[in-house]
């Protein structure tokens, strides 16, 4: 009997085991897919606000819906139709300056400080080298490889940002119907407060998405003017790399602003004073933003200290990348919420 009994514990781990992992390695599998839904689920929490805005002005649920999605539409396609040809172009004018940017570099006065530090063999040796990589039938075989690859990333990436979009039109459509289907699975006795929790959250995640954008559009809109107007290069396509580091909490307007700063010091598309105009330009931006901007827009987003904003946009850029760094503060913003309207009364009745 005890025989039996080891065998059926052992048995019964050993597929518990096994169910574990699998559930892990699915998970694993399936994480692209994951990522898509999380995304899709965090966009329409962000534009469940604009729909509640349109109901408030005695617009039926459907007609803002629509309202909303044919917006969300509309802007989609203008971006592709209207910013991508601009940066296609621009990016393909870049790929043009690309041997007249070499021949500058080679031109400038840092080489003839370099043959005399080093000897002009030793240099003239490192240039050879660099040009033989580009002329080498086999490594441009290599090459092309890897820009092959990096062409499948991008289609990868325009068809997950499809599929994110029509998700985002499904969870915004049915929203109402998903939470309260998930309303159903509490207990009776704790429904109204889970719901009402509920609502404080995803409002908050929506007024967090709405804030964050705005930033990020203030940020491309005036940096599309600003380079225009001081002439650095491929404006248009630094107002969009502006605009998607700005989508990022904490470090990504400052690593967008030196992105941006590093390409107009490039020798034959910029200048040193076209960089030194746009560093200060953006260090000056960057303070408008944390004093000015950031604090009116965000105020009645998300209320946060400024540690734990910190330490979750860390931990959710580690755990899911720039996903994770999207969601961590809002994240943080639910817990908080949570700890204060239901943990701390509870510790208190003890």
């Amino acid at each position: 009997m005890k025989i039996q009994n080891a065998f059926r514990l052992g048995l019964v781990a050993t597929l518990g085991v096994g169910l574990g992992w699998l559930i892990l390695t699915s998970i694993v599998s399936l994480s692209s897919i994951l990522t898509y839904i999380g995304a899709a689920l965090f966009i329409a929490l962000g534009l469940d606000p604009a729909v509640s805005w349109l109901e408030k002005r005695r617009f039926p649920r459907w007609s803002a819906i629509v309202i909303v999605l044919v917006a969300v539409l509309g802007v989609f396609v203008g971006l592709v139709f209207a910013v991508v040809p601009i940066i296609t172009d621009q990016v393909g004018q870049l790929v043009q300056e690309v041997p007249r940017i070499a021949s500058s570099i080679q031109s400038q006065d840092w080489v003839g400080t370099l043959n005399k530090q080093f000897g002009s063999a030793n240099v003239k040796q490192v240039l050879d080298s660099i040009t033989s990589f580009f002329t080498d039938p086999k490594k441009l075989t290599d090459l092309a490889g890897g820009i092959l690859a990096v062409g499948f990333s991008i289609i990868n990436g325009f068809f997950g940002a499809i599929i994110v979009l029509i998700l985002t039109l499904y969870f915004t459509a049915s929203l109402h119907s998903i939470k309260r289907s998930l309303y159903q699975l509490v207990p009776a006795s704790k429904r109204e407060r889970f719901a009402d929790l509920s609502e404080q959250i995803s409002q908050s995640v929506g007024r967090y998405v709405i804030g964050q954008v705005a930033l990020a559009s203030v940020n491309a809109v005036l940096s599309f003017i600003f380079l225009s107007i001081i002439r650095a290069p491929f404006p248009a396509v630094l107002a969009f790399v502006a605009f998607l580091f700005s989508l990022i909490p904490l470090v990504g307007t400052l690593s967008g602003s030196v992105i941006i700063v590093l390409v107009c010091l490039i020798p034959g598309l910029g200048s040193p004073l076209t960089g030194l105009v746009a560093a200060i330009y953006y260090l000056t931006y960057m303070q408008v933003e944390a004093y000015l901007l950031s604090p009116n827009i965000m105020r009645r987003a998300v209320a946060v200290p400024g540690a734990v904003v910190v330490i979750a946009a860390l931990a959710g850029g580690s755990l899911l990348g720039i996903l994770g760094a999207l969601i961590a503060i809002p994240v943080a913003a639910s817990i908080l919420l949570i700890i204060k309207q239901v943990v701390i009364p509870r510790q208190n009745e003890l």
